[in-house]
């Protein structure tokens, strides 16, 4: 802005007359000096201004969206204890500015803090997580807790808010109450729940305050209904900026997905009651790049049956234009999902109308049954006692709708409550060095009958199943990005691995194994790579069979050890199969420094293949179970045991 002035003066002789100049130097210096202050305040400053006569910050790190969810609910009870809350994404603000909250009244920062995979930050957490292993900020004055969000089967258990939690007690910050722990292979919404209600009569005992008795199912968001607007100017999907599905620009991310066209899709099982499919997306001129490892995230679309049924039972025109405008004008977040909208579009791109809705959902919902025993009903359900859980059937939002006659929330609303709709997450099943323009995908239709007698479908695979290539110009897409991991070959081609994976679990190994070919092909020595993969039954979904029997026959897989769990009396398991060459596992493991993988359900599975290593490091280590499993927790150190699991 200086230098623009100082050209127009300079273009300007009156302004510079020298025996009355209209501006002096000063002027000018100051001037200078203003125009820079301003436009670091407008442009700078804005992600820490929204802070400002906040009591209560709740941040959070999340990757499927409940940990945001559970921050959107604490915010909204700060206002039943008369203080001010927000919601807040440590992405979008400078993380070292939390050293100021002390100077607000009654100020509190909470951390709803999610792990991803084995023990790592969630996307938007990744700068906050970074920055607190390498800063060195005073947070003295400052109060906060923690309330992480994880899942017992996984080696790292709720090691992201663990994390936070001890960190921000090394920078000098007060913690007002306890590390809360939710655990999703129990039941993370009770968790919360239970912790929530201990955890704010403790905020109200330390800041000497009182609940209001007003109660939190305030709005947060108001409704615009368009009538006039420009269709240019209306979402239709986008996750990010508008029309970038129309006007495709790289670098692609979780907020600017690549529309990758289906090049393959075929049923991968010969036989049987379920859908394994191969799916190849077309990355050419993407700049896209993969390693053996990664995985593909998807934003799925929601069954265009159930958003019409939802509209025709709720009465609404769904192709209304609408935007829901933040009533927090100093919120970063000024809308729940890309507005302006239709309806159609946010039930169908941005709004998850499959899974059952939470419990606070249900509680606000319940407001608008005119009928008192479903009213009744809807508490019931909104109860997080297991008992209630286990004695009500798991309905999403349309099944709630059509069982209930009399509630009929405003859709607005509806839409305001619902999460928003996730990327689901692949483990990919090609190498870059064999498929450097294509990503491969290998998964099982989610299809089931639920108690209520309704058929269950699973967003993504389903959408997905129906992706198939065409060749009349239209190809099918998906939009999808790369989120990078840290299942990784090792960097020596010589280490051998052991790769464990039934079912679905065989995809990153396809990659992998195609990756050591194609290092045998370049003349590179190569240690002995071994899986260990299971299926139901041989002759109906042995996965990639042709191409697995011919890595093995070529040499590139020096064993495939296959089980199959339903081909005789007695069930065999992958863990039955590596006892059973416990000899040469112990040989690769021990002494060759071989490279453990394991991918595939967390719960059972990664449980009892691990119990096996135990089992064969005490045996042929002659060591203790303690021992053993001290032996095995090494090896994870030194990222030589890998786990690539989902429950």
């Amino acid at each position: 802005l200086a230098a623009a002035l100082l050209v127009t003066m300079a273009d300007t002789p009156e302004l510079m007359d020298e025996d009355e100049p209209f501006f002096s130097n000063l002027d000018i210096l100051l001037f200078s000096l203003i125009a820079g202050l301003l436009v670091y305040w407008l442009v700078f400053l804005p992600q820490n201004r929204s802070c400002i006569g906040k009591n209560i910050v709740v941040f959070y790190g999340s990757q499927t969206g409940t940990a945001e969810e559970f921050s959107n609910r604490l915010s909204k009870d700060a206002h039943r204890y008369g203080m001010k809350g927000m919601s807040a994404d440590p992405e979008e603000y400078d993380m070292s500015e939390l050293s100021r909250l002390p100077e607000i009244e009654n100020s509190l920062a909470i951390f709803c803090m999610a792990t991803y995979g084995e023990g790592d930050p969630t996307d938007n957490s990744q700068d906050f997580y970074d920055w607190l292993q390498e800063g060195d900020a005073d947070f003295t004055g400052v109060k906060y807790t923690v309330f992480s969000l994880g899942n017992k089967t996984y080696e790292h258990y709720n090691a992201m808010g663990k994390y936070v939690d001890k960190r921000l007690a090394e920078l000098g910050a007060q913690r007002i109450f306890d590390l809360g722990m939710g655990d999703d292979d129990g039941n993370l919404e009770e968790d919360f729940v239970s912790w929530r209600e201990q955890f704010w009569p403790a905020v109200c005992e330390h800041f000497g305050v009182e609940a209001t008795g007003e109660e939190s199912s305030i709005r947060q968001y108001e409704l615009k209904v368009h009538s006039d607007l420009n269709m240019n100017k209306i979402y239709t999907g986008e996750v990010g900026r508008l029309k970038s599905f129309e006007n495709q620009k790289p670098p692609f991310d979780s907020k600017n997905p690549f529309l990758a066209p289906v090049s393959v899709n075929r049923k991968l099982n010969k036989a049987g009651d379920r859908h394994l499919m191969h799916l190849e997306l077309d990355i050419t001129g993407s700049k896209i790049r993969y390693e053996s490892g990664d995985h593909v995230a998807v934003y799925p679309i929601n069954d265009s049956v159930i958003v019409n049924r939802i509209g025709e039972v709720l009465g609404v025109d769904l192709d209304t234009v609408i935007s829901l405008n933040n009533l927090d004008e100093e919120s970063n977040k000024k809308h729940p999902f890309p507005c302006p909208s239709t309806y159609r579009t946010a039930l169908t791109h941005y709004l998850d109308i499959t899974n059952p809705p939470r419990t606070n959902v249900l509680y606000e919902l319940a407001q608008y049954a005119t009928e008192p025993k479903e009213q009744e009903n809807m508490r019931k359900m909104a109860s997080s006692s297991p008992e209630v859980c286990s004695n009500m059937p798991c309905r999403n939002i349309l099944a709630i709708l059509e069982d209930l006659p009399s509630l009929r929330p405003p859709i607005d609303h509806l839409c305001e409550l619902l999460p928003r709709l996730q990327a689901r997450y692949y483990s990919i099943a090609s190498s870059s060095k064999v498929h450097p323009n294509s990503i491969h995908i290998c998964a099982v239709v989610v299809e089931y009958e639920t108690k209520t007698g309704r058929v269950n479908k699973g967003v993504t695979t389903n959408w997905l199943k129906s992706k198939m290539p065409t060749d009349n110009g239209h190809k099918a897409t998906v939009p999808m990005y790369i989120r990078k991991s840290q299942f990784r070959l090792p960097f020596k081609s010589t280490n051998p691995v052991i790769m464990v994976g039934p079912g679905t679990g065989i995809a990153p190994f396809m990659g992998f194994v195609q990756e050591r070919g194609w290092l045998k092909e370049q003349g590179k020595e190569v240690g002995e790579t071994v899986l260990y993969y299971g299926c139901r039954h041989k002759n109906e979904d042995f996965l990639y069979q042709e191409e697995l029997e011919e890595f093995e026959k070529t040499g590139v897989l020096t064993a495939l050890n296959v089980a199959f769990s339903r081909d005789q009396a007695e069930k065999v398991y992958v863990q039955h199969l590596l006892k059973k060459s416990k000899e040469a596992v112990w040989r690769l493991v021990h002494t060759d420094n071989a490279h453990i993988y394991i991918c595939g359900d967390a719960r059972n599975m990664a449980r009892d293949v691990q119990n096996a290593f135990y089992e064969i490091a005490e045996e042929l280590g002659g060591l203790s179970r303690a021992q053993a499993v001290d032996y095995i927790k090494k090896l994870m150190t030194k990222g030589r045991y890998s786990q690539d699991v989902w429950s």
